[in-house]
């Protein structure tokens, strides 16, 4: 089962995924949380320690993999395996703009479309945390534009993969999507 949890800087879509992927774990399961952020300077810590103390006490293990999520399963343990992937905007940014050029939007988005794909295959749950992308209206650059352009394309992509698609908008989780494969509680 796949879950897509997406929603606005700071609207509480991170706690709510985390809770989400505890909810669905049996007590068999291990829980992994998929880390995709680089971490730049001292905000970028302050956000790490943050989403690490929120997960405290929760039981997962975390696996960084900033690109190529798909090897993350070859760091994963066998058995039933429950996965929070957070999130798809680091990772997307990661796979453009991480080389000395820039790779396509297209390319990138394709590649992180199947390597979410193969996750799920591999585990029990998936629950992906998103970001929203086109709300501000604003017209950027052409590198900026394209990195949107590949958010939207694997969102919608994820969305119709997904069993299950929440918006989180100011705490507040809207069920947009709840397919006849879903199992879970939220």
């Amino acid at each position: 089962m796949m879950a897509l949890v997406i929603g606005g800087s700071g609207s509480g879509k991170s706690s709510y995924a985390e809770e989400l992927a505890v909810s669905l774990s049996s007590p068999a399961a291990k829980k992994y949380y998929l880390a995709t952020m680089q971490v730049f300077g001292r905000e970028g810590e302050q956000r790490v320690e943050r989403h690490r103390a929120l997960r405290r006490g929760k039981g997962f293990l975390t696996i960084e993999q900033p690109t190529e999520i798909q090897k993350a399963v070859g760091c994963m343990e066998e058995g039933e395996r429950v996965a929070l992937l957070e999130c798809i905007s680091n990772l997307t940014a990661n796979e453009m703009f991480q080389q000395p050029e820039a790779k396509p939007g297209a390319q990138a988005a394709e590649q992180v479309i199947q390597g979410v794909g193969l996750l799920g295959k591999e585990t029990a749950h998936l629950v992906v945390v998103s970001n929203n992308v086109f709300e501000d209206g604003i017209c950027y650059d052409p590198a900026t534009m394209e990195y949107i352009r590949a958010m939207g394309r694997i969102n919608r992509a994820l969305a119709q993969a997904a069993d299950y698609v929440v918006e989180v908008v100011a705490g507040i989780p809207v069920v947009l999507k709840q397919g006849l494969n879903w199992k879970g509680q939220a």
